[in-house]
């Protein structure tokens, strides 16, 4: 697997943007980053719960990695796009992607509650 399956995967999820952070693309629903691939792109990454993360990294722990530190204690997951299988690269990323539409849209940060 290359960058540019990771991103068809994940761009053909519906209401999914491609951006950009940190000089790197970030993929958005819902407002929030669940997606996104490393500089260099031979990574991805994707934003799970703690316990999707234990089950792909007990899986397959050639493919799926805990991001460093505090990021990856809450979820961050690291895909080593080489060698990965299509298939377990598409159900972390719509964990990923279903993760988010769970969660209250984000508020942009122009879109401020006026104070009284």
């Amino acid at each position: 697997m290359i960058a540019d399956d990771f991103r068809e995967i994940v761009l053909s999820l519906e209401g999914t943007v491609e951006g950009a952070h940190m000089n790197h693309p970030d993929f958005r629903a819902n407002g929030r980053v669940f997606a996104s691939l490393k500089p260099g792109e031979t990574e991805g990454v994707v934003r799970l719960s703690p316990a999707e993360q234990a089950e792909v990294v007990r899986t397959q722990p050639k493919t799926f990695v805990p991001a460093a530190g505090a990021w990856g204690r809450q979820g961050w997951t690291i895909i080593q796009l080489a060698g990965a299988r299509p298939a377990a690269v598409r159900g972390a990323v719509l964990l990923a992607w279903q993760g988010v539409l769970a969660l209250p849209r984000k508020k942009s940060k122009g879109a401020r509650t006026p104070a009284r």
